[in-house]
């Protein structure tokens, strides 16, 4: 694909016409070819921007902005540049706990499939992928990689300034699940934590996207955790559409093709690093799909087989009390790559957007005389959020498998204290979330629980985060009792104190052991051992029927608010460890 001809040389004039109407006349003789029909070494390449816009996600908010930057960057290297497409985007933080919820997972295979759509015009030379959050950016890089012969960067916005700590507002949440504060409270709290423009500032899915791509060498060096308003922001948006051109700051260099940058070198980088900053459980879907897409096929044995051997680094909410700002000054990804570099957990010798490869990473980026130029992380600036390879915080990452006689599944116990890796305790069932709320308010559930909830995967109902049980299950923790989560849905990149063993593969709805699951089973979730078991029998269990989804739920589940236009997706999606796909 990549030795073709530039497209206004090899298609139709009609064709032709039709890509490059609408822009100015000046910008249209280069993409076009009117002035003469140059040798492809000559002709000014054309930049594909595909944007995730829009101005309801505070993190995507500043990126109205961006394509006229981007336009006039190109223009002074002789290059155009076209917004190919816009992508949807989505937003968890708005839609947890409602039925809208239940398109998040499935969105990522939508933006994919836009992306591709969008790019599908084949008259680039080259891509920027404008985004940020959860879906989003996985969604760009697999709808990229099917675009494997394009240079490619992404360019995100970074986070909003720090408001409201991220544990005082965590305490609210509790209050309010207890009914010791009202809306007024509540929502004051979270207004002050969630205030302005850029991601929020905990390390979720969304910042976590961020920390993979830096270790992809998929964005400008040292991108992703400076502020919108930042005075280096526009010139680094500026410097990725250098980047992609090939006329970085750090030298003049071809980029290198997605599709050969995005090798098992890079895709184990992105683990490492992952595990190494303690981030978002999501990646166990997100990042599988992201390999499938470069042709890799991933697992999570290898999660857990890595786990057990890379450091934690970071201590970051909810893995520690620092936001995300607070961990960027502190070192931020340019320490965490460095020390993983240096300590041999990360391999060096990968091609990334820059001609220099993945030291280039392990560098902070500041204006010096209103230019832009990169310095050494130096060391820790607080080690009580950042620390060295020799110093971690852990021996091993917060990710564990476990499996057992009720399937596969997954838990962060990064966050987790020690004396909570193990519990067992009767379990409570519940076929929604909202089931367990009603539980929680009657007071039924002051004791020690595994609280069950399934029909929750992808096929159930396309596996929304739970994020809401948080509050309840922490404050039964908080009264001393010993309780756990077990569900085959998600809970997100804010999955906190509670342990939570998640993802549980096969989903209930795909005949999995959740199904056999009984009110009052004894369930022991040893993350220790990395065991997920119903401690009865094995002939009782053998024995025990499959329950079905009751049908009143798998009506509710694929009605309104546009669910029926996934319902294709839900009957198609592989399991969650197989990344959730719904295009394979």
């Amino acid at each position: 694909m990549a030795q073709r001809a530039p497209g206004a040389q090899r298609m139709g004039c009609a064709n032709v016409a039709h890509a490059f109407a609408a822009m100015e006349p000046a910008d249209k003789r280069r993409a076009s070819a009117l002035d003469k029909f140059q040798p492809v070494t000559q002709r000014a390449p054309n930049i594909g921007i595909i944007n995730a816009y829009n101005d309801l996600l505070s993190a995507h908010a500043p990126l109205q902005y961006y394509p006229d930057v981007i336009k006039d960057e190109a223009r002074k290297h002789g290059a155009t540049a076209q917004v190919a497409g816009g992508v949807p985007a989505m937003c968890d933080g708005v839609t947890q706990g409602t039925a809208g919820m239940e398109l998040s997972l499935f969105s990522r295979d939508a933006i994919a499939m836009a992306t591709a759509v969008s790019l599908s015009h084949d008259v680039f030379d080259c891509a920027l992928m404008l985004g940020v959050c959860d879906k989003i950016v996985p969604g760009l890089l697999i709808g990229a990689l099917h675009f494997g012969h394009l240079p490619t960067v992404f360019v995100p916005a970074g986070p909003m300034t720090s408001g409201l700590p991220n544990n005082e507002k965590a305490k609210v949440r509790e209050q309010a699940a207890q009914g010791l504060v009202g809306r007024a409270e509540l929502l004051e709290a979270e207004s002050a934590a969630y205030h302005g423009a850029g991601t929020c500032t905990f390390y979720g899915t969304a910042n976590s996207n961020q920390m993979l791509l830096e270790a992809m060498g998929l964005h400008v060096p040292g991108t992703a955790f400076v502020n919108p308003g930042a005075e280096i922001r526009s010139e680094l948006t500026r410097e990725a559409a250098r980047t992609v051109l090939g006329h970085s700051a750090s030298g003049a260099a071809a980029c290198t093709p997605i599709g050969v940058l995005v090798d098992e070198r890079c895709i184990v980088n992105a683990m490492v690093a992952l595990l190494a900053t303690g981030g978002s459980t999501n990646h166990l879907i997100h990042w599988v799909a992201v390999a499938r897409a470069a042709g890799i096929t991933i697992d999570w044995n290898d999660f857990s087989d890595l786990s057990d051997v890379v450091p934690l680094l970071t201590r970051v909410y909810p893995n520690g009390s620092a936001d995300v700002n607070q961990f960027q000054a502190a070192g931020g990804p340019g320490f965490v790559i460095r020390e993983l570099l240096d300590a041999g957990f990360m391999h060096a010798d990968v091609a990334t957007v820059r001609p220099r490869g993945l030291r280039e990473f392990t560098q902070i980026p500041h204006a010096v005389d209103g230019a832009l130029a990169w310095s050494d992380a130096g060391p820790s600036k607080d080690d009580t959020v950042v620390r060295s390879a020799q110093d971690p915080f852990s021996a091993s990452g917060g990710l564990r498998l476990l499996s057992g006689n009720l399937g596969r599944s997954v838990i962060k116990v990064s966050s987790v204290p020690e004396d909570r890796h193990v519990i067992e305790a009767p379990c409570r069932v519940f076929d929604s979330q909202e089931a367990l709320h009603t539980a929680f308010s009657a007071n039924e559930l002051n004791q020690d629980v595994v609280c069950v909830v399934r029909w929750q995967g992808p096929q159930a109902n396309g596996m929304p985060e739970l994020h809401k049980l948080t509050p309840p299950m922490a404050v039964l923790q908080g009264k001393g009792f010993k309780v756990a989560l077990v569900t085959d849905g998600r809970m997100s990149g804010a999955s906190g104190k509670v342990p939570a063993a998640i993802h549980v593969s096969p989903e209930a709805a795909a005949g999995g052991p959740l199904a056999k699951v009984q009110d009052g089973d004894l369930v022991r979730l040893d993350a220790t051992a990395g065991t997920l078991q119903v401690l009865v029998s094995a002939s009782d269990w053998d024995a025990r029927p499959v329950a079905t989804m009751p049908s009143e739920l798998r009506t509710a589940n694929g009605i309104g608010m546009g669910r029926e236009l996934f319902a294709g997706m839900r009957r198609s999606a592989l399991a969650a460890e197989e990344g959730a796909c719904s295009w394979l």
